[in-house]
């Protein structure tokens, strides 16, 4: 999928996922546009979804028996 991102200098170019992480990472753009909401995500004042972390609590996913 292509994401279509705004640069610092206000150009606008189209990305896709692993490069958008890249550019929001090294802070290079200020905004990218989220097709899923229809709207602009500004970096630093919206939400953006990261990779997750660690979680160190009880596993709660149902494992299926291999057997």
């Amino acid at each position: 999928m292509v994401i279509r991102v705004q640069y610092q200098n206000d150009k606008f170019d189209y990305v896709n996922e692993f490069t958008l992480a890249r550019l929001i990472n090294t802070e290079e753009i200020k905004k990218f546009y989220r097709p899923s909401d229809e709207e602009w995500v500004t970096i630093g004042a919206d939400p953006v979804r990261g990779t997750g972390g660690h979680y160190a609590g009880p596993e709660r996913r149902q494992v299926r028996d291999a057997a």
